[in-house]
């Protein structure tokens, strides 16, 4: 639905004159924000992939966010409304804003429950398939009731989460999002000793430049690869709340390109160093892989340090993804109320509804990832190419270039094509298997 405020109104309450939000708040939010669940598949897209033409990707896909968040923001400040869904109905009318509201809820939703589901199997464990993978705790107490999954995560929720997602300003993140992305280094700083370590060692193979197509990997199934680089990068979401806590457009727009660079430099690095570390044996979920024993002491607290430091990042991303969603939900639902944030009682009442779903929903499916690739690559493209570039086709104010136009064009044909060719191989490929 339609944001019900007015023109002129701020997103969030105003900030203190003292308290002014600052550009390296915002990297951190933008970096946190789009530091999710991805990391853990991008080494796998080096094995689809070869290096070169995955670190090419991850630049392409950068440069092209980069561009599409400029226009949110140019259209945004061109027009009167203040949220992402609000802009899409200036373009498209109230079928643009359900569309991004739904495409937003879709995505973010789906993330927390992810969140929630790679924290639970760090500390307690899964069993995909029938094989065992034992969770941190479990490793160091053995089982007992308070280390099951559905304990340690509701411990979790109340004591970690809980307290983060009931702040009611994004900026209030920016703390626990300087930390969040710290410890997203210090997973790739560890993810590149234990490489090194190994080639040292001699125990790692030479990793592929370019992809390898034989019987079983088909020139489609590159594009299955697209989504997944994507999705890691998308925080269209998030651009609104956090650009209109700065101010100034261009103060959020060096905010993402600053971003953007720390996060590409993530994805190349622990795609490589993880493609390195465990050659083409690499799992889609990069944590399973660091569940093997390893010869050496040492070896195997780096594991736990690794996989602990992950969890903890989802643990700090958790609040910044949800704020998003709750905005979404709400407006969704309640169009014509005031400000979220000024109802203290819709406000807890949706926090808690949110919490305790993402909860119940990640003890029951502890796997969705068939689920997630599918639903949320498709409302990812969405929300950061597709959206976009339709509203720089639109142009209901004016305000675009023929360039712009033709990147827009060029946008949103990649993304409906590239989306398309990745969801129909792994139909295919998924009904292959079954057969």
């Amino acid at each position: 639905m339609s944001p019900a405020v007015r023109s002129d109104a701020p997103l969030l309450e105003p900030s203190s004159p003292n308290r002014r939000p600052s550009i390296s708040g915002a990297v951190f939010n933008v970096s946190t924000s789009i530091i999710g669940a991805g990391i853990m598949s991008i080494p796998a897209t080096l094995k689809v992939l070869g290096v070169i033409p995955a670190l090419a990707l991850i630049v392409i896909v950068a440069l092209l966010v980069d561009v599409s968040v400029e226009f949110l923001m140019r259209f945004t400040h061109s027009g009167d409304s203040v949220t992402y869904a609000g802009v899409m109905k200036e373009s498209f009318g109230q079928v643009g804003s359900v569309a991004t509201q739904i495409c937003v809820m879709i995505t973010n939703l789906g993330c927390l429950i992810m969140y929630l589901i790679i924290i639970g199997d760090v500390l307690s464990g899964n069993q995909p398939e029938g094989t065992v993978h034992l969770g941190v705790l479990q490793e160091w107490f053995g089982f007992h009731w308070w280390n099951s999954r559905e304990f340690a995560l509701l411990v979790t929720v109340l004591v970690v989460l809980l307290p983060l997602v009931l702040l009611r300003r994004v900026e209030s993140l920016r703390f626990s999002s300087a930390v969040a992305v710290l410890l997203a280094v210090v997973f790739v700083g560890i993810s590149i000793v234990l490489a090194i370590s190994a080639i040292v060692e001699g125990k790692t193979k030479e990793p592929r430049l370019v992809p390898h197509l034989d019987d079983q990997t088909s020139f489609f199934d590159l594009f299955t690869a697209v989504p997944v680089i994507v999705t890691a990068f998308t925080f269209h979401f998030n651009v609104h709340p956090i650009g209109f806590e700065l101010g100034k457009p261009s103060d959020m727009i060096k905010a993402v390109q600053i971003s953007l660079i720390l996060c590409a430099a993530i994805y190349f690095s622990i795609g490589l160093f993880g493609y390195l570390l465990f050659g083409d044996s690499i799992m889609p979920d990069i944590l399973v892989n660091f569940d093997r024993p390893s010869d050496s002491f040492m070896g195997s607290k780096l594991n736990d340090i690794v996989r602990l430091s992950y969890a903890l990042h989802l643990m700090l991303v958790f609040p910044l993804v949800n704020f998003s969603l709750r905005a979404n939900l709400d407006e969704f639902l309640f169009p014509n109320k005031p400000l979220l944030t000024k109802d203290t009682k819709r406000f807890v009442a949706l926090t808690l509804v949110l919490l305790v779903f993402s909860y119940l929903a990640a003890i029951t499916f502890p796997d969705i990832w068939y689920l997630f690739q599918f639903l949320g690559s498709t409302s990812a493209v969405s929300l950061a190419f597709i959206f976009p570039g339709a509203i720089v086709l639109r142009d209901v104010h004016g305000v675009s270039t023929k360039k712009d136009r033709t990147m827009a064009m060029i946008m949103v044909v990649l993304a409906v094509v590239t989306s398309t060719i990745a969801i129909s191989t792994n139909i295919y490929n998924f009904l292959g298997n079954k057969s």
